[in-house]
């Protein structure tokens, strides 16, 4: 049998490139005389901008930073272990670069085994445990706290989850098991399922503590300072922590039919982890947790060689990472601001463009078209669709008269484009058509002006061919509905220049 530390060692070999994430411990006495006390800090050494993660030279290191604690625990030097991260991050969970390496069903097994053994050792030191959520936490980083007795979160925390049902994954270090034994299965079932699907929803730090995840919550300026004074209240036992007596009738039940009624509406049965996750959250209903982590073990291993876990990081990558950062893309010092648009067209698709660049830009947009009655229906549904956010309340009364009156319309062309930045077109697919419109646009716009088309399908470079200035040509292809799907396809011609790019 391999411990521990020979089974993250192998794992380490797997990961070449893993940004290493250590477990500083420190000691120093509590406030209120409660005795001295023992803190981890996870920290990858890199800024806010590089979270911390977990690979298997961080977990080891985790785990020897527990080897250190357990003996002074054992020895009665310390009276409590308190984990927490860097500024502005507690943890966001697994390495998932490396994740992607792994080939073998043995090898990603026990990257699973590997987190749930050290991740465990925090549940069963002969000292309480507090994990003070300080900052983002997700997936792993989540889990690492639920195996602690008590919890603290910020208020200031922008992003707390367990995506791992989102990008294909289950919560595989004790958050299917840990997490619905905690707060109950139907809140679990939200935080694991739910959110997941709904495009990875996060929660913040207040909804953190009112699902009963957090013990307490304090606010961001001098979150660590308030949670040691209330560490040090409960180890004297002037604060006792009550949590819910968790139904595990039929109400588990119910929850995880939920589950899978939300998981059927979203997937339809074609992807595996939602319902392997509530696989493990309807087994958890006994409160045997060791059988939980097992089941969570051979789940994680086995969409770990899928293939659905392998997508999921890529569309992950690239909307979170490819979007900010696109490969190959030119030099950010030739950007241009862009303080008016100009929209061809003003149906479906050039509404919904419009209303998109609104959203984003706040700058004036002008839509065009053939006669008054259709620019009238594009600037229509454009105020339609802000009535709509402002009855959501995704914006108040003063930020949709603004955007209401950024819009406009007018059939002349040059009367709309002569001070635009950029112009898009979504006009008739057909060449000779977009060709046309491109010459009228040339005629009436700025010279420093991107000219942009939507199209899907057809050349940019034979668009652009009968231009004077074809460099400012750029295809700019939105997937349909522009407000749900968030890819959008740059594409340069052949005399696209850098700067339009």
């Amino acid at each position: 049998m391999s411990t521990t530390a020979e089974l993250l060692k192998g794992a380490a070999e797997l990961f070449p490139g893993e940004v290493v994430t250590t477990a500083h411990v420190r000691h120093f006495e509590l406030p209120l005389g409660a005795g001295r006390f023992a803190l981890i800090t996870l920290d990858n050494g890199l800024d806010h901008t590089k979270p911390t993660t977990f690979g298997p030279q961080s977990l080891a290191n985790l785990n020897a930073a527990v080897d250190q604690v357990e003996k002074e625990a054992a020895d009665g030097e310390i009276v409590g272990v308190g984990v927490t991260g860097k500024p502005f991050i507690f943890a966001v969970g697994a390495d998932l670069k490396g994740v992607e390496l792994l080939k073998r069903h043995e090898d990603a097994l026990a990257i699973g085994k590997g987190g749930h053994d050290v991740f465990k050792r925090l549940s069963k030191l002969a000292v309480p445990t507090f994990a003070y959520y300080n900052g983002a936490a997700m997936g792993g980083g989540v889990e690492v706290g639920l195996h602690c007795t008590y919890r603290t979160v910020s208020a200031a925390i922008p992003a707390f989850s367990l995506p791992e049902v989102f990008l294909g994954l289950v919560p595989g270090w004790g958050g299917c098991a840990l997490l619905p034994n905690l707060i109950g299965a139907d809140k679990a079932v939200s935080v694991i399922i739910e959110n997941s699907l709904n495009q990875n929803k996060q929660l913040k730090g207040a909804q953190v503590h009112e699902l009963g995840i957090a013990d307490a919550i304090f606010e961001g300026a001098d979150f660590l300072e308030q949670s040691l004074i209330w560490t040090a209240a409960v180890l004297k036992g002037e604060i006792v922590v009550e949590r819910p007596v968790i139904d595990r009738g039929e109400a588990w039940d119910q929850a995880v039919a939920r589950g899978r009624f939300i998981a059927d509406s979203k997937v339809h049965g074609a992807a595996p982890a939602a319902y392997r996750a509530l696989d493990i959250i309807a087994a958890a209903k006994d409160g045997d947790l060791q059988k939980g982590y097992d089941a969570e073990d051979q789940a994680l291993a086995d969409l770990i060689m899928g293939g659905e876990l392998r997508s999921g990081i890529y569309a992950f990558n690239l909307v979170q990472k490819r979007g900010k950062r696109p490969a190959g893309a030119p030099d950010k010092s030739l950007a241009r601001p862009v303080t008016k648009v100009g929209v061809v067209g003003a149906g479906l698709m050039a509404s919904q463009l419009a209303l998109l660049f609104l959203r984003r830009l706040e700058v004036p947009v002008v839509l065009t078209d053939i006669d008054q009655e259709r620019v009238d229906k594009g600037v229509g549904y454009v105020h339609a669709e802000i009535d709509k956010l402002l009855g959501k309340g995704r914006v108040n009364q003063d930020k949709a008269n603004r955007l209401k009156a950024l819009v406009s319309g007018v059939l002349d062309k040059a009367e709309g484009f002569a001070d635009a930045d950029f112009i898009i077109e979504a006009v008739f697919e057909e060449m000779g058509v977009k060709q046309t419109v491109f010459a009228e646009v040339e005629a009436v716009a700025p010279a420093h002006a991107i000219l942009a088309t939507n199209t899907s399908s057809l050349s940019v470079t034979e668009m652009a061919s009968k231009l004077k200035h074809p460099e400012r040509v750029v295809g700019f292809h939105f997937f349909n509905p522009v407000a749900v799907l968030p890819l959008l396809e740059i594409v340069r011609g052949e005399r696209t220049d850098d700067a339009a790019l």
